[in-house]
């Protein structure tokens, strides 16, 4: 069995797989980290490796108590991967970025695949059919439009995210929902279209915590996988073992 540590900027998961099969998921909070591997591990004995992918700060202390238990992998850059990295700065590659291409390897070989990460961040990400990783882009998330439009103003509130009630909003709430979910449903559809101009066999992934809230809204067909992630940190940590 292995365990897979993913710590994002907002939450941590932790999944368990076994024969490339994800048992359990566990998302938690930064601070209950080593308490709740400890109770993975407990749960599940057999687990002897892992890999942990991370995005934000993690206390180094508690890395050591999670190699001390099992055979653990701290993703790099500098990890073997399984595809040609085209990136003009391998070593700033974002470490989930790598782990969603890894995926599209496993899952969509020799494919045109565009993987979209709806999180904090919306990431791009673009790996052609000769399995080489050319990259793609970032923006703001859903939530971070939210709170920059209050953080960056005077008057605007913070909202909690919520699907328009239609296209012209008629107060100043309705008018937010508008334009942070419309906006970035709009330019989702809009890169997938641009994607699509240049390679008409394309495949497009989402995946990403506003998976499930953004897949119904899209015009253009996608394959939604809120695991893809997880599956492609089981995949390096496979590749490398």
């Amino acid at each position: 069995m292995n365990l897979i540590i993913d710590v994002g900027n907002t939450l941590v998961k932790l999944a368990v797989f076994q024969d490339g099969v994800l048992f359990e998921k566990v998302i938690i909070q930064h601070d209950e980290f080593l308490n709740s591997v400890e109770q993975v591990l407990n749960k599940y004995p057999i687990i002897s490796k892992g890999i942990i992918s991370s995005v934000s700060k993690l206390n180094s202390k508690d890395i050591k108590v999670v190699k001390s238990e099992i055979d653990l992998l701290v993703l790099n850059p500098e990890t073997k991967q399984p595809y040609k990295n085209l990136y003009k700065t391998p070593e700033t590659l974002g470490v989930d970025r790598i782990a969603l291409v890894s995926a599209s390897v496993k899952q969509f070989s020799e494919t045109n695949v565009l993987i979209i990460d709806a999180g904090t961040c919306i990431t791009y990400d673009f790996i052609n059919a000769k399995n080489e990783y050319l990259g793609g882009a970032i923006s703001p998330g859903i939530r971070l439009r939210y709170r920059s439009l209050n953080n960056l103003t005077s008057n605007l509130p913070l909202l909690e995210t919520k699907q328009p009630e239609s296209l012209i909003g008629n107060r100043t709430d309705s008018a937010i929902h508008s334009g942070v979910v419309f906006g970035v449903l709009k330019e989702i559809d809009g890169v997938i279209n641009e994607y699509k101009e240049k390679y008409s066999d394309l495949t497009v992934i989402l995946t990403g915590g506003d998976t499930n809230f953004l897949s119904k809204q899209l015009k253009n067909g996608i394959f939604a996988n809120s695991n893809f992630l997880l599956e492609g940190l089981n995949f390096i940590l496979e590749y490398n073992t």
